[in-house]
C-alpha cells in the first residue's frame, strides 16, 4: 500500500509521498515512489506512484523513452506545457495496459495503478494532476487545492479542514507530515522513510528535495507535537449537558 499526498499552493506546491511496498506479509520493501525531471530555469515535473510497482516502473520508463502523443515523441523533459505532460503520463498508461494488461488478467491481476504529476513548465502556471488506471486524470483547483493517492482516508481530514489555496508554503510542509503521521499510525502498509520536494511558484527548479527517516527530529516533532495538541484539545472540549444531567440522575 502508498500513501502520496500533494498541495498545490499560491506560493508552489508540496508533494510527498512514502516508500513502502509489499508482496505480502513478509516480503516488504523500500522503494522510492517520486521521480523527478529537472531543468533548472525552465522546467520542474514530479511523478508520485501508488499501485503495482512493475506496472508504475513500467511507465515510468516509458515515459523517460518517449510516448507518441498527436503525432509526435515527447518526454517529460520535452513536453510543451503540463496540461501535454499530464496527457502525455496518460497515453504511456494506456501503453502499458495494451502491452501487459491481458496477460495481468489471465493470471488474475488487476491493472492497479494511480499516479500524481505535480510541476511547472516556463510560459504556465504550477499545476497539480491525478492520473487514473485509464489514463484520465483530474486537476487540482484553487476550491480543492490538495490530491491524494493510495491510502488516503487517514490523512484526508486535517486537509479538509485546514488546506487552502492560500496557506503558506512552509505550513503545507507541515500539513503534509501531519497527514502521513496520521497515516503511519493507522495503516502499517505505510512506511518510512517518505520521500517530501517542495517548488517554488515560478522557480522553475526543485526547492527542496528531502528523505524523512524515523530519526528526523523535526518530523518527530511534528509528530509527538501534534499527538499532543490533539490530547489537549479533546480535555479541553466541554462535557455535553445532558451527560452530567445523566451522571446526576444515578
Amino acid at each position: 500500500m502508498t500513501y502520496c499526498v500533494g498541495l498545490h499552493l499560491r506560493e508552489g506546491l508540496v508533494l510527498l509521498s512514502d516508500t513502502r511496498t509489499n508482496a505480502g506479509v513478509d516480503n516488504i520493501s523500500t522503494f522510492g515512489k517520486m521521480q523527478v525531471e529537472e531543468i533548472p530555469g525552465e522546467r520542474v515535473l514530479a511523478i508520485l506512484s501508488a499501485g503495482n510497482l512493475a506496472i508504475t516502473q513500467a511507465v515510468w520508463n516509458r515515459l523517460q523513452e518517449g510516448v507518441s502523443l498527436g503525432g509526435e515523441t515527447l518526454t517529460l523533459r520535452s513536453a510543451p506545457s503540463m496540461f501535454r505532460a499530464a496527457q502525455l503520463v496518460g497515453q504511456a498508461v494506456r501503453e502499458v495496459y495494451a502491452a501487459d494488461g491481458p496477460a495481468l488478467s489471465a493470471h488474475g491481476v488487476g491493472f492497479d495503478i494511480s499516479l500524481m504529476l505535480g510541476g511547472q513548465i516556463a510560459g504556465g502556471p504550477p499545476r497539480l494532476f491525478l492520473v487514473y488506471a485509464a489514463g484520465n486524470f483530474i486537476e487540482a483547483t484553487t476550491d480543492t487545492p490538495f490530491l491524494q493517492i493510495g491510502e488516503h482516508k487517514y490523512g484526508k481530514p486535517i486537509l479538509d479542514r485546514v488546506v487552502g489555496f492560500d496557506t503558506p508554503l512552509m505550513d503545507g510542509v507541515k500539513l503534509v507530515l501531519i497527514s502521513m503521521d496520521s497515516t503511519l499510525r493507522s495503516n502499517l502498509t505505510v512506511g518510512m522513510p517518505i520521500d517530501l520536494l517542495l517548488c517554488r511558484t515560478d522557480g522553475f527548479r526543485v526547492t527542496l528535495r528531502r528523505r524523512i527517516t524515523e530519526e528526523d527530529p523535526y518530523f518527530r516533532a511534528v509528530s509527538e507535537g501534534w499527538s499532543g495538541a490533539l490530547r489537549n484539545a479533546y480535555m479541553a472540549l466541554p462535557r455535553p449537558d445532558w451527560l452530567a444531567e445523566a451522571a446526576a440522575g444515578e
